[in-house]
């Protein structure tokens, strides 16, 4: 069947071609790029559908909703969605596969097939997690041995959900592979290392981590599948395992998985506080190689997590040493970010708050994460509640709110819609109230000596105060994410029509229209300093940020600009 094609001035990735089919068959890096972001938010959906559960069995001593096993399989599947199928994929799956050859200035990818295949290759793993399910899956989303090998747990949900992440983790190694090959071989002319925007900084270390990381968790998640099937002792005692040997496996992957997840984050960042200050990004190779840095460090820092496992008093120094080494690139970003910011001309929309957002919740999960660094108060605080709320300040409060600013950032390029600032000003304010009401309440929890992973609690603890302020926070971050969908759905449908440069970026994706052409550019696009935005003036007719008269566009004769 013949697709009628819409004439050239109306002619975008979204209307190029019409069908289903056009869609789920599409190499084009944009239509996979939203199918991956509609994919990674439904599964946000599930995943915090299983977190109010949580919080709501939570509201008193004895529990409310679940008995004991269904809290665990609760627990364990909010877990392992969240981190495996939404906050891993979703920066660089989602947003860098819309947004990073449109940086670059090129019409797609390296290996636009290899694209699709591994997003198929994520549908097909997250199928097999959601699977587990149904099969009681109660291990944790670690699947820490023994809990694993146990016969008594519910065995019957451990195989398909290492058979899921383990596809998961080679869909993220191909798209890993796609990006380092785009970066190195089709950056266009004058754009050297040092003249990239710093999200593709972050996304390149973070595809080397997805490289060199991933087969570790891939190779260990298929070990735990062949013991369970045929009876061979690698991490079992009982057959001659070991199962620290596991530990010491999963975080050797899991502690560089939490840079796959931040790291992305930190150069959304980036992008966001230089455009949206209007100021040149300050100390722009100190935050390049600090991206280089933290890739580098993530691989020596596993330890840590294994302070109470046995290990050697001298290893416990050692990874303890090289976990504060860990806070110097990142202060790095931080510093140069606040720089960047100084003088400069703010717009205090919803994207720039959801940015100053994440660098109070980054310093507020880094300052705890010192407490956890620091072997004396790592075993007290081991397993309690301190642990949950610096892990959700570091990854939900840096990695996912990062993706949410991207997602505010890149939304009117993307849509060709631009979305309603009251609205979303209004639900940033609720979400960051129940945010800090959910999370910093636990760590006065985890103080105190409450264990995390219980279904219930003594009731002359004094812990049930917290509990019922942390939920009630969990409820406002609902409701803000509700509002959130509604304004997004809202502006597809009636939102005004964005400028081709709404907030007025220099980076090359806002060269092109909004929603970018097909091929996204029908010429190569000139390469400038991407963050020199003195070149741009506001124009009201448009909307939008246009190029000044008066200064010469990079690729075009000065002498020429001047007598247009």
């Amino acid at each position: 069947m013949t697709i009628d094609r819409p004439t050239l001035a109306n002619d975008n990735y979204l209307t190029h071609t019409r069908g289903f089919l056009s869609w789920i068959l599409t190499l084009d890096h944009k239509r996979i790029g939203i199918m991956y972001l509609v994919s990674v938010l439904t599964c946000f959906l599930l995943g915090g559908l299983f977190a109010l559960l949580v919080r709501t069995q939570l509201l008193v001593p004895e529990g409310l909703i679940m008995d004991q096993d269904q809290y665990n399989q609760a627990f364990t599947l909010h877990g392992g969605i969240m981190v495996f199928l939404v906050i891993i994929p979703g920066i660089p799956a989602a947003l860098g596969n819309f947004v990073l050859p449109i940086m670059l200035g090129a019409k797609d990818v390296a290996f636009p097939r290899l694209n699709l295949f591994s997003y198929w290759l994520w549908i097909v793993g997250a199928v097999f997690l959601v699977i587990s399910i149904f099969a009681g899956l109660d291990t944790g989303w670690t699947f820490y041995t023994p809990y694993s090998i146990d016969d008594n747990s519910a065995m019957g949900g451990v195989i398909p959900a290492v058979t899921g992440a383990f596809l998961l983790g080679f869909a993220s190694i191909f798209t890993g592979m796609n990006f380092i090959v785009t970066i190195h071989r089709l950056r266009p002319d004058g754009m050297t290392w040092f003249r990239m925007p710093l999200f593709l900084w972050s996304l390149y270390a973070t595809a080397v981590i997805q490289v060199l990381a991933t087969p570790v968790l891939g190779i260990t998640l298929a070990l735990l599948a062949v013991e369970r099937a045929f009876g061979i002792g690698i991490f079992n005692p009982a057959l001659g395992g070991d199962p620290v040997l596991f530990q010491h496996f999963f975080w050797f992957y899991s502690h560089p998985a939490v840079y796959i997840m931040i790291l992305p984050a930190m150069g959304i960042i980036s992008e966001v506080i230089a455009v949206h200050s209007h100021r040149h990004i300050f100390g722009y190779s100190f935050i390049a190689w600090s991206s280089i840095a933290i890739a580098i460090f993530s691989f020596l820092v596993w330890g840590h997590h294994m302070f109470t496992s046995g290990q050697s008093p001298l290893m416990n120094v050692v990874f303890s040493f090289i976990t504060f080494s860990v806070a110097i690139p990142s202060a790095v970003k931080v510093f140069n970010w606040l720089a960047t910011m100084y003088k400069g001309a703010i717009s205090w929309n919803t994207t720039m708050l959801y940015g100053m957002g994440f660098i109070v919740l980054f310093l507020i999960g880094g300052l705890t994460g010192l407490y956890l660094g620091t072997i004396a108060t790592d075993i007290y605080l081991h397993d309690t509640y301190f642990v949950v709320a610096h892990f959700h300040y570091t990854m939900m409060g840096s990695a996912l709110i990062g993706f949410i600013c991207g997602l505010h950032h890149w939304w009117p390029k993307m849509t060709g819609k631009m979305f309603n600032e009251t609205a979303g000003r209004t639900a940033f304010v609720l979400f960051f109230i129940g945010y800090n009401l959910t999370f910093f309440t636990q760590f006065m929890l985890g103080s105190h000596g409450a264990p995390r992973r219980y279904a219930t609690y003594p009731a002359d603890a004094g812990f049930q105060t917290y509990q019922i302020i942390s939920t009630i926070g969990s409820y406002l971050m609902a409701i803000s994410f509700f509002m959130m969908a509604a304004y997004f759905l809202a502006s597809c449908f009636g939102g005004r029509r964005a400028a081709a440069n709404p907030w007025g970026g220099r980076s090359l994706e806002w060269q092109c229209s909004s929603p970018p052409p097909f091929d996204n550019f029908s010429e190569q696009p000139a390469v400038g300093d991407c963050y020199d935005f003195s070149v741009l003036r506001w124009d009201e007719a448009t909307g939008g940020y246009v190029w000044r008269e008066d200064v010469a566009h990079p690729g075009h004769d000065a002498e020429e600009v001047a007598h247009t």
